[in-house]
C-alpha cells in the first residue's frame, strides 16, 4: 500500500477486526482465529501506523492491550499499569532487541537478562495487605480489569496469607493464571460424559475458568498461578533485581517457574530459548515462547516504556502450534485393532514449522461436537510429536457448499459391516448399554488393516501356541501373500516356508510340525486365539466352560451371554457381532476345512444348568417400571413367560403391589410385536442351552470349587502358578488376581507379600502349597 487513503481505508478495517476478536477472545471466551492469524493482523496495522503517523488513534488496538472488562464483574483500576510486551519471532528481533538495550543504557557495561517461559493462560494481579490477600484481579485493558477475588481465592497455590516475614505493607504480585495439560483433559473428559461443551485448549479453559460468576465452579476447575513479576509496591523494599525479586517472592509462598534462568548475554537468551523449545512438548503446562527481561531495575528504570509495553522486555514466540486451514475432505483409516477413525485431509498448512496436510478428527462424537463439514475453514493444534488435531471451525467463513460428513456403513479395507462400540453403564442393580463413540470393523480375521495382528494373536503362546511364528515371520507370510487369514496358516508347506528370510530346512520343517501339533485346540484356547475385543483369556475360558461348544458361544444371544458372570452388555454384544459377522464365519468355517479340530466339552458346565430363574429372566427385559421385587411377584404369580404374555389387566392386577405404572408398561412391552418376539427367542435358547428355570439341573461335584474366588501368590515349587490355576480352574473355582473381602481363599508360597497380608487382614483363609496339593487331591486332581 503506497498511498495514505487505501492504508486509512485498511487501517480502519483492521481495526474492526482485531477489536472483533479481541472481543472474542477477552469477553466472550470464544477466540474465532489462533494466535498465529492475530499477530499477522495487529503487526499488518502496527507497520501501518508506524509508515503513516497520522494514522494513530488513541483507541488504536496498538495503544492499548485487550479488550474492555466484562460488564459482569466489578472494575478494579490498576494503579501500575499493567502493560503487554513486545513480540519478537526471530533471533535478529532478538538481536535488535539486544542492541537497543545496550544503546539506551550507553554507558552501562554489562545486561543481564532473565529468561522465563511464557505461560499460556490468564495475566492476572493479585493485591496482599500485611500479608493477606485482598483482591484478585484481571488486567483487562491495562489500566482498567475485573475484580475476580472470590474466584482467586479457589486457586489452591495462591497462598490467602503470604508465609514467613519481611514482605511490604502493600505488595501487589502479577503473574499467569493457568490450567496444566493433565487437567485440562480430564476436565474435557469430565464435560464430554457429561454430555457439556469442552474447551478447545487449556488457555481458553483457564480464562473461562476464572470469569466465572459462581465461584464453586472455579474451586472445581485445576487451575494455578505461577508469579513472574510485581506492581504497586508500599511500606517496603524489594530487591533491585528481577531475579531476586522473584526468589523472594517464592519465599513468602508463592509459586515461580522452576525454569527460570538468569543469563549474561543475548546469546545465553538464544540458547535458553533453543532448550525450552526442546523441553516445550515434555513440560506439565502450555508456553507459547520465552520473555526476556532486563535482570537490574536501575536499568528498567533508565529503558523506560513505549505507550504499549516497556523497553526492557520482550517475548520471543515460539512458531506458531495453531494455524488456519481449509478441510478439502474426509477419509476413514482402519487401525490394527479395528478402530475406524475419521481423517481431515487438509490445505497444506506450516504449524510449529511443519508442513500438517492430515488432522485426526478422532471419531464421530467429535465430528459432532466441533460441527465440521467438508469445505470448512478450521483451526489445527500441533505440539511436538502429537499427531496434529482440528480444534475449532470457523463458522464464519463456512462456504455455500460445504458437506456433511456421512458415517461408513463398511470397513473401507475390507468391507465387513461397521459398529459403533457399546458403552455399558450399571446402576442399582441394572444395566443400561448405550452407543460408544468409536467405530469398529467387525471383519477382524479377514481385514487386511488388521490381519497381521490377528495372526500374531492367534498364533501366540497362550492362544494357539504355534512356535517358530515371530511378528517379522508373520509380517513376512502375510507380505508374500501366502497367509490372508489365520486358515491359510494351516495350508503352508515346506517350501513356501523356505521362502521367507531367515528360514532354513530345519526351521522351515519344525514350523510345520509346530502348525501341525495346533490342530487339536483346547475350546478356551480357540475361543481366545479368534481375538474377538474385549474377550481375554478369563472370558475365553468362561465361554468354554459355560456353553461347551463352539456352536452354542457363536449362536448366542448378547441377553444370554450376559447371564454368564463378568460378560456385560458391552462384551456381549462384540462376541454376537464377532460371530455375526459373515467374513468371520467362513474363517472359521476355512480352518475346520483345514484339519483344525477344536476340542469341545459338548454339554453345558455344571453349575449353568437352570440357572436362569423366571424372576432373573422378568427383570433383565428392563420393562420400564418393573423392578427387581416385581419381577419376583410376576414370576410367582404366572410361573411361565406365556402366560405372563396373555396376563390380561385384570390377571395383573391381582399381582401384590404391582402399580398402574408397571401394569401400563408389561402390557404395552408385550403387546408390541418386537419386543415379544425378542423375549420367546431369549427364552427358547435358554431352554435349547439348558439354562431355562425348567431345565433339569445336573451335578456339581466335579465341580466342589463353583462360585469361590481364589487368588494365588508367591512361589510354588511342585508346579507353576499357572499350572495351579489352571487346576483350580477345572474344579470351578475363579482365579483373581487380588484379594478382597470376597476372596474365598488364598495360597500363599514361599515370597508371598502385600496379598499375603492383606489377607490375613481381613481373615481369609490361607493355604501353603500342601495344604493346596491335599485339596487337589482330594478331588482327584493330580500334579
Amino acid at each position: 500500500m503506497t498511498d495514505f487513503t487505501d492504508a486509512a481505508a485498511r487501517a480502519t478495517e483492521l481495526r474492526k477486526q482485531i477489536d472483533q476478536h479481541n472481543y472474542r477472545y477477552y469477553v466472550l471466551d470464544e477466540p474465532a482465529i489462533p494466535d498465529a492469524e492475530y499477530d499477522r493482523l495487529f503487526n499488518e496495522l502496527r507497520s501501518l501506523e508506524e509508515q503513516y503517523p497520522d494514522l494513530v488513534t488513541s483507541d488504536s488496538p496498538t495503544q492499548r492491550v485487550g479488550s474492555q472488562p466484562s460488564p459482569s464483574f466489578s472494575q478494579v483500576q490498576h494503579e501500575v499499569p499493567m502493560l503487554s510486551l513486545a513480540n519478537a519471532f526471530s533471533d535478529d528481533d532478538l538481536h535488535d532487541f539486544d542492541r537497543r538495550v545496550r544503546q539506551r543504557l550507553e554507558g552501562d557495561a554489562g545486561v543481564e537478562y532473565v529468561c522465563e517461559p511464557k505461560l499460556d493462560g490468564l495475566a492476572v494481579s493479585l493485591l496482599y495487605e500485611d500479608g493477606v490477600l485482598v483482591r484478585g484481579a484481571t488486567r483487562g485493558d491495562g489500566t482498567t480489569g475485573e475484580d475476580v477475588t472470590s474466584n482467586i481465592r479457589t486457586v489452591r497455590n495462591i497462598p490467602l496469607k503470604l508465609q514467613g516475614s519481611g514482605w511490604p505493607a502493600v505488595l501487589e504480585v502479577r503473574g499467569e493464571v493457568y490450567m496444566p495439560r493433565a487437567g485440562f483433559e480430564q476436565l474435557n473428559e469430565r464435560a464430554r460424559d457429561e454430555g457439556s461443551k469442552t474447551f478447545a485448549n487449556p488457555r481458553n479453559a483457564a480464562a473461562g475458568s476464572l470469569r466465572q460468576l459462581d465461584s464453586r465452579i472455579t474451586a472445581q476447575r485445576p487451575l494455578e498461578f505461577c508469579a513472574y513479576g510485581y506492581g504497586r509496591v508500599e511500606g517496603g523494599e524489594l530487591p533491585d533485581n528481577q531475579h531476586e525479586i522473584l526468589l523472594k517472592v517464592r519465599d513468602w509462598g508463592l509459586k515461580i517457574n522452576t525454569e527460570m534462568r538468569l543469563v549474561d548475554s543475548v546469546q545465553g537468551c538464544l540458547d535458553y530459548y533453543q532448550i525450552l523449545g526442546e523441553k516445550r512438548d515434555s513440560l506439565a503446562y502450555d508456553i507459547d515462547g520465552i520473555v526476556f527481561k532486563v535482570n537490574n531495575l536501575d536499568q528498567q528504570q533508565a529503558l523506560g516504556f513505549v505507550a504499549r509495553s516497556p523497553r526492557w522486555a520482550i517475548a520471543f514466540k515460539f512458531p506458531a502450534q495453531e494455524e488456519i486451514t481449509e478441510l478439502q475432505d474426509v477419509e476413514f483409516r482402519v487401525g490394527r485393532t479395528g478402530a475406524v477413525t475419521p481423517v481431515a485431509r487438509l490445505r497444506p498448512v506450516s504449524v510449529g514449522g511443519v508442513t500438517v496436510s492430515n488432522a485426526t478428527l478422532h471419531n464421530m462424537d467429535e465430528i459432532e461436537r466441533l460441527g465440521v463439514m467438508i469445505g470448512d475453514s478450521v483451526i489445527i493444534r500441533r505440539a511436538g510429536d502429537v499427531i496434529p488435531q482440528v480444534v475449532q471451525v470457523v463458522l464464519e467463513r463456512r462456504p455455500d457448499d460445504a458437506r456433511s460428513i456421512p458415517v461408513p456403513q463398511q470397513c473401507p479395507v475390507c468391507g465387513s459391516d461397521v459398529e459403533r462400540t457399546r458403552i455399558v453403564k450399571r446402576s442399582k442393580g441394572r444395566e443400561t448399554s448405550t452407543e460408544g463413540s468409536i467405530l469398529r470393523c467387525v471383519g477382524r480375521l479377514t481385514c487386511q488393516a488388521q490381519v497381521k495382528q490377528a495372526i500374531i494373536h492367534f498364533v501366540s503362546r497362550r492362544a494357539m501356541d504355534i512356535d517358530g511364528l515371530g511378528e517379522k515371520s508373520v509380517e513376512q507370510l502375510v507380505d508374500h501373500q501366502l497367509v490372508h487369514s489365520p486358515a491359510d496358516l494351516f495350508r503352508l508347506t515346506v517350501p513356501d516356508v523356505l521362502a521367507l528370510e531367515g528360514f532354513a530346512e530345519l526351521s522351515a520343517s519344525n514350523l510345520i510340525e509346530s502348525i501341525d501339533a495346533s490342530r487339536r485346540p483346547a475350546l478356551a484356547r480357540f475361543v481366545y486365539a479368534l481375538g474377538i475385543p474385549d474377550v481375554g483369556e478369563e472370558t475365553a475360558k468362561l465361554l468354554a466352560r459355560a456353553f461347551g461348544s463352539l456352536e452354542r458361544i457363536s449362536q448366542a444371544l448378547p441377553e444370554v451371554l450376559e447371564y454368564l458372570p463378568d460378560v456385560g452388555g458391552e462384551v456381549a454384544h462384540e462376541i454376537h457381532a464377532f460371530f455375526d459377522d459373515l467374513h468371520n464365519q467362513q474363517v472359521i468355517q476355512q480352518l475346520r476345512a483345514n484339519g483344525v479340530e477344536v476340542q469341545e466339552e459338548g454339554s453345558l458346565g455344571a453349575e449353568f444348568a437352570a440357572s436362569v430363574s423366571f424372576a432373573d429372566f422378568i427383570a433383565r427385559l428392563e420393562i420400564p417400571h418393573v423392578a427387581r421385587t416385581s419381577a419376583d411377584r410376576l414370576a410367582t404369580a404366572f410361573g411361565s413367560l406365556q402366560q405372563l404374555i396373555e396376563a390380561d389387566w385384570l390377571d395383573l392386577k391381582q399381582v401384590d403391589r404391582l402399580n398402574e405404572k408397571a401394569i401400563k408398561s408389561l402390557r404395552g412391552y408385550f403387546q408390541a410385536e418386537q419386543s415379544r418376539q425378542r423375549a420367546q427367542a431369549i427364552e427358547a435358547q435358554l431352554r435349547e442351552f439348558g439354562m431355562h428355570w425348567e431345565s433339569p439341573r445336573a451335578s456339581t461335584d466335579s465341580l466342589p470349587l463353583a462360585g469361590q474366588s481364589w487368588v494365588l501368590t508367591g512361589t510354588l515349587e511342585t508346579f507353576s502358578r499357572e499350572v495351579a490355576k489352571a487346576h483350580l480352574e477345572s474344579l470351578g473355582a475363579k482365579v483373581a488376581g487380588s484379594v478382597s473381602a470376597k476372596t474365598h481363599c488364598v495360597v500363599a508360597g514361599p515370597g508371598a507379600g502385600s496379598k499375603l497380608a492383606k489377607a490375613e487382614q481381613l481373615k481369609v483363609p490361607v493355604l501353603d502349597e500342601q495344604g493346596l496339593l491335599d485339596l487337589l487331591g482330594r478331588h482327584g486332581v493330580t500334579s
